[in-house]
């Protein structure tokens, strides 16, 4: 077993570390805490997050403590803003294998691990720079936690008096504590849905639950108190204030123009978490535990495994249905449900390999949902290399039409994710109707593992050309320069953290719009718009456009000088 861990993190090195800085940072998200994490360098100040140099309320600080850490290590860029991330990709896959091999056995532990890794979405976001791997993390292990004092409780396996006696519950409890440190108040939420829900579906009955409750969620107060605590002490109620209103903000409105139809996780989860979503569907509800697994198992070990499929599943469905009511859409809020749906996906087919359980529809949909997939891949190389295409298609948007102006070289060779993931699929197709369901599993998730990585390397770095290419170049351009930079008629970090903004001191105004475009400024001010929205930058008396790119227009502002 200690082996089987240090190949885990071999290979989760493996998969997650190379070419992490491959690609610059996406705005917005993985900009924004980049540049929050650039910022605690630059101030010294360590409490009290800031976005260009001014509070930033959204998020607490402990995600963006990781990023400053790994920055201060490997220097302020992108491969240190997403080196925090593929340590937690490590930290799931051993605590994966882990909890797979206590309520199951090691076959079951590494099926699940593969899920992890042959997974779109699941693979992908460890090696992003956003907050959300660490916060899922510490919530399952937080709701872990519980789950197991509450097991040892009900067969009188608790040992020992006092704190240790609660040990479970507390570490259970400090790790939720630790998520509401990482993105905020909603793992509390979450998880206290999923506990009420759980108590509920057995009427409310269980020795000692409600009281076991509130001593798990004290433990997650306390520990998810404290920042709150020293912000209190040093600056007041303002900054909390302003951090909680922004909470309710975000469940109420489309934040940030992130609006989105009311299936949208569905769909996300379905064709981005393939392929292991297509193998959880028939685990999603109910208890399809098999009489020859009953059987087979100890009674006590069948009976943990059915009521953590129970887990599972209320918690697979709070997050979606959560975040399916939240009128803010954005693909990374539902991927808290990897950890349910990786699992039950395992399980399915750790019972097709065991007492070949084979689902009906199962074979059909894999193909389908496949097939989209591999599509959409192989299409990209064409596409790229016939951008006059997509120009008409979007001749509505003239910004999206300039954005494919780009010069990006694209070859066949860019269709090699793609036919992986299609030889993964066919391979495991014929595996399945052969009843080889351990080879199946295997081709599945070895196909998926390639695309992602692939894909990474290969495709999302052209992708970005068209998207962002032409911005990050010019800011890239102007770091060393003393000057100004501002977006006009959207909102972006990138001319922040690619132009490497200085602190501009006490006078926070100093580059605002009105005195970069009219006041007395003793700097060149840069001011980029799309050109869809140049607002009065043409009809400003020293403002003088220098060129246009892929949709952007690039001003500049020297002071004293006239068109």
């Amino acid at each position: 077993m200690r082996r089987d861990y240090w190949l885990i993190i071999l290979i989760g090195a493996l998969f997650f570390l190379p070419f992490l800085g491959a690609v610059h940072l996406f705005d917005w998200d993985e900009i924004n805490f980049a540049e929050c994490a650039r910022e605690m360098l630059l101030t010294g100040d360590w409490f009290r997050p800031q976005i260009d140099f001014e509070s930033f309320w959204e998020k607490p600080p402990l995600f963006l403590w990781m990023q400053a850490i790994s920055m201060k290590i490997f220097g302020i860029n992108e491969f240190a803003a997403r080196f925090p991330n593929a340590i937690a990709g490590i930290a799931t896959l051993l605590v994966v294998y882990r909890i797979g091999f206590k309520l199951h056995d090691r076959q079951f532990a590494w099926i699940w691990v593969l899920s992890w890794l042959g997974s779109l979405l699941p693979h992908f976001y460890f090696r992003s720079g956003i907050i959300d791997p660490w916060f899922n993390f510490f919530i399952f292990v937080g709701l872990y936690g519980f789950i197991n004092f509450r097991w040892q409780f009900i067969t009188g396996k608790i040992a020992g008096s006092g704190l240790k006696r609660y040990k479970y519950l507390m570490l259970g409890g400090s790790a939720l504590g630790l998520a509401v440190m990482t993105k905020g108040p909603t793992a509390i939420l979450i998880t206290a849905l999923v506990l009420g829900l759980y108590w509920a579906r057995y009427r409310f009955k269980g020795k000692g639950y409600f009281g076991h409750v509130l001593l798990f969620m004290g433990f997650a107060g306390l520990a998810g108190a404290l920042w709150f605590a020293v912000e209190y002490a040093l600056h007041g109620s303002w900054f909390i204030g302003e951090f909680v209103a922004y909470q309710i903000r975000l469940f109420s409105t489309p934040d940030s123009g992130h609006g989105g139809f009311l299936g949208y996780h569905f769909v996300v989860l379905l064709i981005g978490c393939f392929p292991v979503s297509v193998f959880a569907l028939n685990n999603l509800w109910g208890d399809r535990q098999s009489e020859a697994e009953m059987l087979e198992s100890d009674t006590l070990q069948s009976c943990c495994r059915s009521d953590f499929n129970t887990w599972m599943q209320l918690l697979f469905w709070v997050v979606l249905i959560l975040f399916t009511i939240v009128r803010t859409k954005i693909i990374h809020y539902s991927s808290l449900t990897y950890f349910p749906l990786t699992y039950l996906g395992a399980v399915s087919l750790w019972r097709s390999i065991r007492w070949e359980q084979r689902f009906r529809f199962t074979p059909l949909i894999f193909a389908i949902v496949g097939l989209l997939l591999v599509t959409a891949s192989l299409a990209l190389p064409w596409l790229g290399m016939h951008p006059e295409v997509l120009q008409e298609l979007l001749k509505k948007d003239p910004f999206a039409q300039a954005n494919m102006q780009a010069q990006v070289e694209w070859s066949w060779l860019h269709a090699l994710p793609g036919a992986l993931l299609l030889l993964g699929m066919v391979a495991s197709l014929m595996f399945w109707l052969r009843k080889r369901f351990w080879e199946s599993t295997q081709a599945a998730f070895a196909g998926g593992a390639a695309f992602v990585s692939l894909l990474l390397v290969m495709v999302v770095c052209n992708i970005e050309q068209y998207t962002q290419g032409a911005v990050i170049r010019f800011y890239e351009s102007k770091a060393a320069e003393d000057c100004y930079i501002r977006t006009i008629g959207f909102k972006s970090y990138a001319h922040l953290y690619y132009g490497k903004k200085q602190d501009p001191g006490p006078d926070k105004t100093i580059d605002s719009y009105e005195n970069m475009a009219r006041g007395p400024v003793n700097k060149k001010s840069y001011f980029v718009a799309k050109i869809t929205n140049l607002d009065e930058l043409p009809e400003l008396p020293e403002v003088h456009e220098l060129y246009r790119e892929n949709g952007f227009v690039f001003f500049e502002r020297i002071p004293g000088s006239k068109k």
